[in-house]
């Protein structure tokens, strides 16, 4: 019998492949220290917390064909991204040669996969971009669907222009080494300059901190409702500005000006905060010289008590110790960098977990959908 005549006599059936929900496996993070040892992230539970983001379901299979790895960067934000999302943690072995050359190990398939990788900027920063570089790269000749770095705090985010001669501008450097390392999508949060996104030929997704910004004041300072939102420069007037409307309270701006980095020469207060409660706002607390001067100012300017909310908490140099003597009733920074230690040595730092935003970028990232919601929204 032909092939033709057996298809017409109806011998000869097309079968529709189904896909096969993706079960994810018990994996976890090792890292490699300088002396041999390794640490292993501890592992969790399958079970989403009852904080999880609403959206998942505890009795079906979750985000089938996704890969979550973290690099040595902030591990804990890793866990807690892959604990809302209710998966784990895929295998990674980070470490050095003894050169000093960076080392990874992608410890299972990512063929197919849609991967996300964690890795933010703190600590050794060079040694950690190096890193994600590598893994970008890694996964992505591996025959990852696709590779998204996931970075909270873009490194060299600054250096995004050229203020003076023969200056660099780093920023879109780093933009093009993670092009050409493989990544076809970056999610970050709250960049120094929001046209560093336009540094890039590949989607970037700029989160903002304001939403979870806006629930801790609420939530943490009684009389909120007569505050005043102060910005430490005139850079960031846009992002004060509009978290005073949402707030619907008032909003002052400081000029400054600066004799070199890192060091403010003077600075000039725009704006009533008499018998008020002042509320600094800015992107970034590096060496905290800019708000601990700002606090000064508007503390003789009559401000009943002062906050201090940043983004990124970096707090180097003699961050801290400027913090201690602050008239600050407390310095607010979100987890975008590792700050369990500054926690412990400043009793003024207080952390804001952004970590349900990520995730839920994730999430949304991963099913196609908009990420616009979380930029007026903070999940649960």
């Amino acid at each position: 019998m032909s092939l033709q005549e057996a298809t017409t006599a109806g011998k000869w059936r097309m079968c529709m492949c189904v896909p096969v929900p993706f079960i994810f496996s018990t994996s976890n993070c090792t890292f490699i220290n300088g002396n041999g040892s390794k640490q292993t992230t501890p592992s969790y539970p399958t079970s989403v917390p009852s904080t999880a983001i609403q959206s998942y379901s505890t009795t079906e299979p979750r985000m089938p064909n996704i890969k979550l790895f973290c690099g040595s960067s902030h591990p804990e934000l890793a866990r807690k991204i892959a604990e809302r999302l209710g998966i784990e943690l895929s295998k990674t072995t980070l470490s050095k040669f003894s050169n000093q050359e960076t080392s990874v190990e992608i410890g299972e398939s990512v063929r197919g996969e849609d991967v996300y990788i964690i890795q933010t900027a703190a600590g050794e920063i060079n040694d950690h971009l190096m890193e994600l570089l590598i893994m970008i790269n890694a996964c992505k000749i591996a025959s990852a669907y696709r590779v998204t770095a996931v970075i909270p705090c873009f490194p060299y985010s600054r250096q995004d222009k050229k203020d003076k001669s023969r200056a660099p501008i780093s920023a879109k450097l780093v933009a093009n080494m993670l092009s050409v390392a493989g990544a076809d999508h970056i999610i970050t949060m709250d960049l120094h300059a929001s046209q560093i996104q336009g540094f890039f030929d590949i989607p970037v997704d700029n989160l903002f901190a304001e939403p979870a910004i806006i629930k801790w004041i609420q939530d943490n300072i009684t009389d909120w409702r007569t505050s005043i939102i102060v910005s430490p420069d005139a850079g960031g007037a846009k992002r004060v500005t509009a978290i005073a409307d949402r707030l619907n309270v008032d909003f002052a701006l400081i000029h400054k000006e600066r004799k070199r980095a890192n060091e403010v020469s003077s600075m000039v207060l725009v704006g009533d905060v008499k018998d008020r409660v002042a509320i600094l706002v800015d992107d970034m607390a590096d060496t905290c010289g800019t708000i601990c001067h700002a606090s000064e100012k508007l503390l003789e300017a009559g401000a009943k008590k002062i906050y201090a909310i940043a983004t990124h908490g970096i707090f180097s140099g003699p961050a801290l110790d400027r913090v201690k003597k602050s008239p600050f009733e407390a310095v607010v920074i979100t987890n975008t960098i590792p700050q369990l230690q500054r926690m412990r040595e400043s009793n003024k730092i207080q952390v804001i977990d952004v970590s349900s935003m990520f995730a839920e970028s994730i999430r949304r990232t991963h099913n196609g959908e908009s990420v616009s919601y979380l930029f007026t929204h903070v999940p649960m």
